[in-house]
């Protein structure tokens, strides 16, 4: 199923999940991807299950399975769905039951569930398409969550990051702010929530919001920074050249820096007779 109309020209955030290459990217350090990214908050987990009527989940875009073991955790049986095998590896170390396959292509094998989620990677899904499989695998009243991690740096921050990325790299300006749902929490909801209406599947689609900090060294920042898709995709030189200059600003805030993160939802349940 298309995400635009005939005749639309869709916009580049709305194509991301065409773009395989950068879907598929993720995989070259996926130890380092495992390490370095963050999780998400416990009050986003406890208030899914507490909305499932279930304990079964499908994990779609699992990855190494941050967000799968902190279900796991919560008492939930999670099964990932994962396109990268080498991201699958690490999941299943972890203990995470991962099956790999793009979403749209893989098989449930009749399985049904209480709850799909997407942590970081609905945006690879096409919108539409992918809301309407969720439904096919959900059980009465279960529910579609699907969320990222966006970055809300101070002013300071904000301006000294900028000015490196517009000198060495100013094409990702501001990406490393607002994650690979480019726009920010309202875009990469909106997005979903409009995919979610026109699936025809589900209630009326909510957004929720969970606001959050950490702190991070130069070092930790300097470690997560290639695990995201669009520096994955710079050249060797310019990211060799990219890291230092994104150092040395750090180092001008003093080696470390409280960064601010809305995690930001879309969802909704099956619609009753769907």
């Amino acid at each position: 199923m298309a995400a635009t109309e005939p005749g639309e020209t869709p916009s580049p955030e709305a194509e991301l999940h065409r773009n395989r290459a950068r879907a598929e990217s993720f995989g070259a350090d996926a130890e380092k991807y495992d390490r370095s990214r963050p999780r998400y908050p416990e009050e986003l987990v406890s208030r899914i299950v507490a909305g499932s009527p279930g304990p079964d989940v499908v994990d779609v875009g699992c990855g190494t399975g941050i967000a799968a073991r902190q279900f796991l955790a919560a008492g939930c049986r999670v099964l990932g769905v994962e396109v990268d095998a080498r991201m699958a590896g690490v999941a299943r170390r972890h203990g995470v039951d991962v099956e790999v396959a793009p979403f749209e292509a893989w098989d449930p094998a009749g399985r049904s569930f209480d709850a799909v989620i997407s942590g970081q990677a609905w945006h690879w899904v096409d919108p539409v398409a992918g809301a309407a499989k969720a439904a096919g695998l959900l059980r009465p009243g279960g529910r579609l969550a699907v969320f990222w991690n966006l970055g809300r740096p101070s002013t300071d921050v904000a301006e000294e990051l900028s000015a490196v990325y517009r000198r060495v790299a100013p094409e990702l300006e501001g990406g490393h702010l607002t994650g690979p749902a480019a726009g920010g929490p309202a875009t990469a909801v909106g997005r979903a929530a409009d995919g979610i209406r026109r699936a025809g599947a589900f209630d009326d689609p909510e957004a929720w919001r969970f606001d959050w900090e950490r702190r991070y060294t130069r070092d930790e920042w300097l470690d997560q920074l290639p695990t995201h898709s669009d520096h994955r995709l710079l050249s060797p030189e310019r990211l060799a050249a990219l890291l230092p200059a994104i150092g040395a600003a750090i180092d001008a805030l003093g080696g470390a820096f409280t960064m601010g993160f809305t995690t930001a939802v879309a969802t909704a349940t099956r619609a009753t007779g769907a």
